[in-house]
């Protein structure tokens, strides 16, 4: 079975929603139900039917949630020895050659990504092109916009 990378942070993050789905709005729901049932005819009761639709939705994200954890290499890379060596977890600062624009991304896995928050999955296509390189090196970037040239200027085990 196939592993997927994952931070500490990631699987956390994770962890708590799959509680708070499963503690909280599952038995909301079930009450919703109740109540709903309660009404009568159930044919026409538009209550009972967002509650089950509802209850769909939170039962499928449930099971999404536990299968990424058990399928989830989770990484901590505060306890992997430092270099200046980009890899899976880092924070990476790197500089656009043409603009001299820095930008930071934390390199994470593919459900914790938010560009945003700087946070890039490994798979894509930044991250791709900065996996191996080292503080110094230069990296040439294909994206939809045409290829773009970054050096990497620090690289963080945080």
């Amino acid at each position: 079975m196939t592993k997927y990378p994952m931070t500490v942070e990631g699987a956390e993050a994770l962890q708590v929603e799959l509680d708070h789905r499963k503690k909280i709005e599952r038995p909301a729901i079930v009450q919703a139900i109740a109540e709903a049932r309660e009404h009568g005819d159930l044919k026409e009761n538009a209550e009972y039917h967002a509650a089950r639709e509802q209850q769909g939705f939170c039962e499928g994200r449930i099971q999404d949630i536990e299968g990424k954890l058990s399928n989830a290499q989770i990484i901590d890379i505060s306890k992997l020895p430092k270099g200046d060596k980009v890899i899976f977890g880092v924070t990476v600062d790197i500089v656009n050659i043409e603009t001299d624009e820095s930008v930071t991304y934390k390199i994470v896995g593919d459900d914790e990504s938010d560009v945003k928050s700087h946070k890039i999955s490994v798979n894509s296509p930044i991250a791709r092109a900065l996996i191996g390189k080292s503080v110094g090196d230069e990296v040439l970037v294909r994206t939809p916009g045409g290829e773009i040239e970054f050096e990497v200027e620090r690289v963080q085990y945080i």
